[in-house]
């Protein structure tokens, strides 16, 4: 008896730890990584805008606007999945699904942290570089996560339009509001990357989307017609992202990595087709984009015309 009472009243200890989250479970919300992959693309479309010269307030109240946006659609991306996130082993573990937050936190947090962004760059930038945040925000947080995502296996190619954002929210702060065609090309890379990236992700992870009900390409449609999606995304993203170079928006550096890259990731979607080990072969493919979106960015910033 005088041990169940102590496991009891170990237990009594614990239960409030379970249910008042700490920092780190709010701060989880936010999805650091994906903010911060974004504010790589948004300062990549910043100095092109900018050709190399954006003023550094500018730059400074860019990415912290762009930030509290992208991190309030992570945050209202979390309240809305959470019935589907405790169906999912990579996801049931996060702050929402747990208890550790309370659903209504979330959605306060997410909403003023929108509402700040989208005033800091509305006030501070312009109101170009608002209205691409608020499109990015609405299709993130509201179109993608509460009705494409759960609808149909296009939510990965149509969600991808508030992936490009960012970087159109840079290029709309570096030029001052304008958005010539070497931004659209600069939006269309972005978005015709998306599916190559996300594609093999959730190739990965199809059986967690599976018990989830989420009908992504290869549960719906399975790796052959995936594969063939990512090869037909990523064979028209290669030429257009040479497009910069050809509108004089982007010197031979740009050129050199958007090519040879663009090629080696041509390479390896082909390979695809061929492959035995599907999973072996995504998991590769995944990494791949990463690199391949980090090294465009990169060349974006050093040699923007």
């Amino acid at each position: 008896m005088a041990v169940h009472g102590t496991a009891a009243k170990r237990l009594r200890r614990e239960e409030p730890q379970q249910r008042h989250g700490t920092w780190r479970d709010y701060i989880s919300l936010m999805k650091l990584g994906i903010t911060t992959a974004n504010l790589m693309a948004t300062v990549a479309g910043l100095w092109m805008g900018a050709h190399g010269h954006p003023g550094w307030k500018t730059v400074v109240i860019t990415l912290i606007g762009t930030a509290m946006v992208v991190a309030s659609g992570a945050t209202l991306n979390n309240f809305v999945d959470r019935d589907i996130d405790v169906r999912m082993q990579r996801t049931s573990g996060r702050a929402l699904p747990t208890g550790k937050v309370q659903p209504v936190s979330a959605l306060v947090i997410g909403l003023a942290l929108g509402a700040a962004g989208l005033v800091l760059l509305a006030g501070w930038v312009n109101s170009t570089a608002a209205a691409c945040a608020f499109v990015g925000l609405v299709m993130y947080a509201y179109v993608y996560t509460v009705w494409l995502k759960r609808t149909t296996t296009l939510s990965t190619v149509l969600g991808g339009l508030a992936g490009a954002m960012p970087p159109l929210i840079g290029y709309a702060a570096g030029s001052g509001g304008r958005l010539n065609l070497a931004a659209w090309v600069v939006f269309s890379v972005f978005f015709l990357w998306q599916p190559p990236h996300f594609l093999p992700l959730a190739m990965k992870r199809v059986e967690d989307y599976r018990a989830a009900g989420i009908p992504m390409l290869p549960v719906v449609r399975g790796y052959t017609e995936t594969k063939w999606q990512i090869l037909v995304y990523t064979a028209a993203m290669v030429p257009v992202s040479l497009l910069l170079y050809a509108l004089q928006a982007a010197g031979v550096i740009y050129l050199l990595v958007a090519l040879v890259l663009g090629v080696i990731f041509l390479w390896r979607a082909v390979q695809g087709l061929f492959t035995k080990d599907d999973l072996g072969w995504a998991n590769r493919l995944f990494r791949f984009s990463l690199v391949y979106l980090t090294a465009i960015c990169v060349a974006m910033v050093v040699n923007p015309l």
